[in-house]
């Protein structure tokens, strides 16, 4: 009898240790998928490369790859209705049109500055169009409502014109090449791979955003809900997309591939030049309200010109909008 009580007791204590090492054993994340959307300019294909190369998973979160169906067609506002609708965790925006889209949805914020564009946004023209100063009377295409209205405004004061004396047709990027073969606009703003084709049409750069440092930068932008509930996960994604960035800087052709075979464009339209992909360093400066260059100030001036357009009635409020935290580890 003792013999019997003594086996089972050895053997209550074996099922108690199996079971307190099965509860410790660790459980791999239950969330689904980040369901990020980006877009179609170079500074966004980051996220290809950490998707194929392995990035966000190696730094511990699943991200979802993006529809290339819905890039190549460029449907910006479709990609942003997704977005609000819930469709989508986080979604890559030009800094203009973050400023647009938290007059409607508030409760968002950039995490990460992916890009700024040194030169890879151009104002492009027919070939009889010399000078900014001869678009006067002219039609030019532009995404009307957002940064690209901002960046030829600009460019218009560089030749002491303003939008008055131009005739703004409202186009997307990839749109322009059709609108200048079919003599609709005789300039417009737009960037690669849309550019190639308007050179081979025989238009020419006009302007570039080398000419206004500073202003066109692109970041990465999650649901409210999203960075309270998932915060490792957003952490996660933003180490993955910086080693994607610093990947591709360092392996300029493999990451061309890359993107390529993704997307299915040719890799003579892809380029890092007049792009810089933000590096770690750059996105704390940015972030630094102190900066003169910082997204802080630089959100200023789209939401004063958009106030002053109408396109927003109130200036948001750029501390709960902007959130550098995930650019450190977990404290």
């Amino acid at each position: 009898m003792f013999n019997l009580l003594k086996y089972f007791a050895f053997f209550i204590i074996t099922i108690y240790i199996l079971s307190a090492c099965h509860a410790w054993t660790p459980t791999e994340s239950k969330h689904p998928p980040l369901k990020v959307i980006y877009g179609s300019f170079i500074g966004d294909y980051p996220c290809i490369i950490a998707q194929e190369k392995g990035f966000f998973k190696a730094q511990g979160v699943d991200v979802e790859p993006v529809d290339t169906e819905l890039i190549n067609k460029g449907y910006i506002k479709l990609k942003q209705a997704n977005f609000n609708a819930g469709k989508y965790d986080g979604i890559s925006l030009s800094l203009g049109s973050i400023i647009i889209l938290s007059a409607t949805n508030p409760d968002i914020q950039g995490v990460l500055v992916i890009d700024e564009s040194t030169g890879a946004d151009v104002v492009v023209a027919q070939s009889q169009i010399k000078t900014v100063a001869d678009l006067k009377g002219k039609k030019l295409g532009a995404n009307l409502g957002g940064f690209s209205e901002v960046f030829v405004t600009e460019m218009f004061k560089s030749a002491n014109l303003t939008s008055d004396d131009v005739k703004l047709v409202k186009l997307e990027a990839l749109e322009i090449p059709q609108g200048l073969k079919n003599n609709v606009i005789q300039a417009g703003h737009t960037w690669e791979p849309h550019l190639s084709q308007i050179i081979k049409l025989g238009g020419h750069i006009l302007f570039t955003s080398k000419q206004t440092p500073g202003l066109i930068v692109d970041m990465i932008i999650f649901r409210g809900d999203t960075v309270r509930d998932r915060p490792e996960d957003i952490r996660a994604f933003v180490r993955g997309w910086l080693q994607a960035s610093a990947y591709w800087k360092a392996n300029v052709q493999e990451g061309n591939a890359i993107v390529s075979k993704a997307l299915k464009i040719p890799t003579s339209t892809l380029s890092l030049d007049g792009v810089n992909l933000t590096d770690l360093g750059e996105n704390k400066k940015l972030f630094q309200s102190s900066n003169p260059n910082s997204i802080d100030k630089t959100a200023k001036i789209y939401a004063d010109f958009f106030i002053r357009a109408g396109n927003v009635t109130r200036i948001p409020e750029l501390k709960s909008l902007f959130n550098s935290s995930f650019l450190n580890p977990a404290s």
